[in-house]
């Protein structure tokens, strides 16, 4: 039995029930079962109808799951409400998907020896899912994990983050209730790692979904089956550069909500913010004065813009950061004071040491770092210096200064006059180098968890 609590007073809100090794291997079993039996796999049009009822159901319970979502995860409400929203369109899209997603024609007759022939491909599902997730979008990921599998045919088993179940375990539900039998389907909720570990590396999985730590996701790497594909989304400590051209009235907003948007646990954060020389002193003031009118509160009020971090440990941690950086020379703009157990008030620090945690590592806090430049490729140059890589921002009004930076900062995307977190659930979203493997969003987790066949015709 595990108890859930509310990540903000810790209150405890629910008991759900934990699986066993004999739970884990009877899942896989109805998993492994429900692939091998190909006259018995759905067809397109069962599965978007499926699909289709299962964002009519989340739609009903809208309300419900944005305040389960500011319950066990902290993310203030109105946040939840967009990713109860975005959770739901998530479905559609992997329905919608499913209209154009189709093999190809390859070209026969280019050389003597393949006249009289025709081939063609058609994509077939790659087999049973393990999917792993994280607590920081308790219901947004699992769709993002399980949608794509339901949308192509994959069996799916998913773990969700222990601190954050409810939201999964009410979407699998749904999930049979609007049709899905379950073996193609099913939640696992181990009480330690080990059996989660037993899962992915069951040679019986075919596709690993793992949305995480990058310890954790490079260990299970390591440890998969021989032919499992996977895909890793790990996180980084992203950088936003604001150039001397940069519209100031325009550039706080973005960079506020990047910074602080669920209290920084967000694997596309703006952690480090590269301000030109001529700027950084007005940039520094307006950013303060923002952050400080910032509402650290009970998420489920209304008004927070500011929740708890998921664990009091995470805020320990998060506070002895900021105590590092400190009295290693930063300068504490605002905020680093201890609010609870598990709320930080939003902080910025200015110009810590390039050695310091928060200029190295990911905070996954309420926290973002200030830094003054004069040449923008010195800023290119740190920002790329760390062994993570993932989303980053340039904001600037000199369109040649914007595609300097874009080209030459390493990321796989880079946005311009938006912040670091912006997300749309359709986009490719992909971490390079530690900071993950593979690419998310719902149409290319589609393609990955399929593979094609060739099928090749000979007249006569």
């Amino acid at each position: 039995m595990l108890t859930i609590v509310q990540a903000f007073d810790r209150e405890p809100i629910a008991e759900v029930d934990t699986d066993d090794a004999t739970a884990l291997e009877r899942k896989l079993q109805a998993a492994e079962r429900a692939f091998k039996d190909r006259g018995g796999w759905l067809k397109p049009h069962q599965r978007i109808a499926i699909l289709r009822r299962l964002a009519a159901l989340m739609e009903g319970r809208r309300d419900h799951l944005a305040m389960q979502i500011a319950r066990e995860g902290g993310k203030p409400l109105p946040d939840a409400i967009v990713e109860t929203s975005r959770a739901i369109d998530g479905v559609h899209n992997a329905a919608d998907e499913l209209r154009n997603f189709a093999g190809r024609e390859i070209p026969m007759g280019l050389s003597p020896a393949a006249d009289g022939r025709w081939a063609f491909t058609t994509k077939e599902p790659i087999g049973i899912v393990a999917a792993i997730s994280a607590f920081n979008h308790p219901l947004n990921l699992i769709v993002h994990q399980v949608a794509p599998a339901i949308a192509v045919g994959c069996p799916v088993i998913i773990k969700p983050a222990s601190t954050t179940p409810l939201s999964c375990l009410e979407f699998v539900s749904m999930v049979h209730e609007a049709g899905l039998p379950e073996a193609w389907c099913q939640s696992f909720l181990p009480e330690g790692n080990e059996l989660a570990e037993k899962l992915v590396t069951d040679p019986r999985v075919a596709f690993l979904s793992f949305i995480g730590s990058a310890k954790v996701g490079w260990s299970l790497h390591s440890k998969l089956a021989p032919g499992v594909r996977l895909a890793l989304e790990h996180g980084g400590a992203a950088p936003a550069i604001v150039d001397r051209s940069a519209d100031l009235d325009k550039v706080i907003e973005p960079i506020v909500k990047g910074g602080y948007y669920h209290a920084g646990q967000v694997c596309v954060s703006t952690q480090r913010i590269f301000v030109h020389s001529d700027l950084a002193e007005d940039f520094t003031q307006r950013l303060v004065a923002r952050v400080e009118t910032l509402r650290t509160a009970d998420p489920v009020l209304p008004d927070t813009e500011v929740g708890p971090l998921i664990l009091p440990r995470e805020a320990d941690r998060v506070a002895q950061w900021i105590e590092e950086a400190v009295k290693s020379g930063a300068v504490l703009a605002t905020g680093g004071e201890r609010l609870s157990e598990t709320s930080l008030s939003p902080t910025v620090l200015v110009d810590p040491p390039a050695d310091a945690k928060i200029s190295t590592l990911e905070v996954f806090g309420p926290v973002v770092a200030v830094y003054r430049y004069d040449d923008l490729d010195e800023a290119i140059g740190r920002a790329n210096a760390l062994p993570t890589a993932f989303q980053a921002s340039v904001f600037s009004q000199d369109i040649d200064v914007a595609m300097h930076a874009a080209d030459r900062l390493d990321a796989s995307a880079v946005m311009l006059n938006d912040p670091t977190a912006f997300r749309t659930d359709w986009m490719p979203f992909a971490g390079r180098r530690t900071s993950g493997y593979g690419t998310g969003g719902i149409p290319y987790t589609m393609r990955d968890m399929t593979q094609e066949k060739m099928i090749l015709m000979r007249r006569g």
